[in-house]
Formats: C-alpha cells, sequence, structure tokens
C-alpha cells in the first residue's frame, strides 16, 4: 500500500511517497519512503512514479495541497514541455532560451530540468526510435538542447565551497547532457564541478582522481550498451581510490542493470542529490 507522507519543515510542508512493508523479523509493518516528492505546493502528478499515478488515495491527498498552485504548475508545465519539444526540433535555441527564462520566473532551474528538458529529450529519444522524427531531427535537438544548457551553465555564479564533484562517462558513451545539467545545477548549489562528460580513457580519469582528489564521483551512462563498460570503469577506479561512487542516467531505467560496486540512483530529482552527496 502507497501514500503520502508530509513533513512540517518551519513554515512548509514538503511531501514523501511512502509504502507499506511487512518486516518478517520482527511480524509488524514499516514504512519505506518511495521518493521524495519535494515542497507540497509545488508537488504534481507528474511527479508521482508512474506505477502509483493513479492511485485515488494518492490523488486525493496531492490535490489537498495548494490545489490552485498545484493547476497552475501543470497547465504551466504541460505547456512549456509542449512549446519545448517544438522548438528544440525546430532548432530554435532563441527560443528555448525564453522558455526557459519564463518557466524559471515562476518555478527554478531545477524543476525545468526535472520536469521540462529531462522528459522532452526522452520523447524524442522516443520519436526518433520508432521514426515519428528523423535522426536528423533527432540530431539537431540535442544539439540546441546541449547548447541551452550551456547558456544556462554561462550565467550560473556559484561559490564553490562545497564538495568537489568529478562527473564522467564510461568509455564509448557519447551523451554529455544528463553530465552537463548535474554540472549546472551543482554549480548553482556551490559545489566545485569537474565535468569530464566526454568518453575517455579510464587511466585518465584515475589519474585525474589522484592529482584533484574529488570527493565524490558521478558516472553517467545513457545508453544500455555500455553498461558494462560502466561497471568495468567503477571496478578499476575502486581499485586505486577509495570514493563513494554514485551510478544515473537513462540507462539506469533499463529492465535489467547490471550490479555495480556503487549506488545506483535512477529516477531521482536534481534537488534530491545534494541530500544523496551528504549522505554518500
Amino acid at each position: 500500500m502507497v501514500y503520502i507522507r508530509a513533513k512540517k519543515v518551519k513554515s512548509d510542508q514538503y511531501l514523501y511517497l511512502v509504502k507499506s512493508v511487512w518486516d518478517s523479523k520482527k511480524s509488524t509493518s514499516k514504512q519505506e519512503i518511495v521518493k521524495y516528492l519535494g515542497k507540497a505546493s509545488d508537488v504534481v502528478k507528474d511527479d508521482i512514479p508512474i506505477e502509483y499515478r493513479n492511485n485515488p488515495k494518492v490523488l486525493s491527498v496531492l490535490a489537498s495541497f495548494n490545489p490552485k498552485d498545484i493547476k497552475k504548475r501543470e497547465e504551466a508545465t504541460k505547456k512549456s514541455k509542449k512549446q519545448l519539444y517544438k522548438k528544440l526540433t525546430d532548432g530554435n535555441i532563441e527560443d528555448c532560451v525564453k522558455i526557459y527564462e519564463e518557466y524559471v520566473n515562476i518555478f527554478n532551474a531545477a524543476d525545468f530540468f526535472d520536469k521540462i528538458l529531462k522528459p522532452v529529450m526522452y520523447e524524442i529519444g522516443e520519436h526518433w526510435a520508432s521514426k515519428k522524427i528523423s535522426i536528423a531531427t533527432e540530431h539537431v535537438a540535442s544539439n540546441v538542447a546541449q547548447t541551452l544548457v550551456k547558456i544556462i551553465m554561462d550565467g550560473v555564479s556559484g561559490t564553490g565551497k562545497k564538495k568537489k564533484v568529478l562527473i564522467c562517462v564510461p568509455i564509448g558513451e557519447e551523451h554529455h547532457l544528463g553530465c552537463d545539467v548535474l554540472e549546472t545545477y551543482l554549480s548553482i548549489k556551490g559545489y566545485k564541478v569537474y565535468n569530464m562528460g566526454t568518453s575517455m580513457p579510464t587511466e585518465s580519469i584515475i589519474d585525474f582522481i589522484e592529482n584533484n582528489k574529488p570527493d565524490i564521483l558521478f558516472v553517467s551512462i545513457t545508453l544500455p550498451d555500455n553498461l558494462s563498460a560502466g561497471q568495468r570503469l567503477v571496478k578499476k577506479i575502486k581499485e586505486e581510490h577509495k570514493i563513494p561512487i554514485l551510478i544515473g542516467g537513462y540507462a539506469m531505467q533499463s529492465e535489467k542493470i547490471p550490479k555495480f560496486d556503487a549506488k545506483v540512483i535512477c529516477d531521482t530529482n536534481l534537488e534530491e542529490i545534494p541530500k544523496i552527496i551528504r549522505t554518500a
């Protein structure tokens, strides 16, 4: 059974999707957090994992928190996703920047990345795979999206006083949009970020860790075909360095995810990442 639990911090409510799990050793049920949803006034239906999205009890509780704000957010999100899809596939970077600026005037950069850019890029990838759009259109959209993230990053003025974070990909992985988004968000939050989001030899990554001493390592894997390369990368790094490693990316949504000597994070909002870093 799943339900939403609210936690009040100062004057704001924060929501968690939890489920009851039977503890056979203690012969009692216990709560497990399925997902941290965020500030109550910001949470919408799309924030709920798809398998629980139409649960009547979940939707009922969700609707009880600031229904007018939720409706406003849902409408703005739906409109922005539709507009961004069109402008990305049209190759119109100027209008993409405008969509971003208009959205963050109401919400924030993390929401834009999590609720607008990420699902739109997934949709573009699915439409290319099903031949609804051409590979040329997909490439144009990807290039414009990368330019958009770079423009956003150029406007960041983070302090860089928090932990040092290294972001990399395994050999063969050529997709780095996720790395760029993570770099931008963590920089905004004050982390010192090293983004090695291009495929390079494992030895180079190990040498970089030795010379720069990052506090934590993120490995981003987009294509399922690169999961094995990711495993090898993690194994070699662990042989040389005792550093917390987090594995994420679109490939983590695959049906069969191999075991990693690292923490795998999937279906995680950007706003959850600093907490994961603190506890890693």
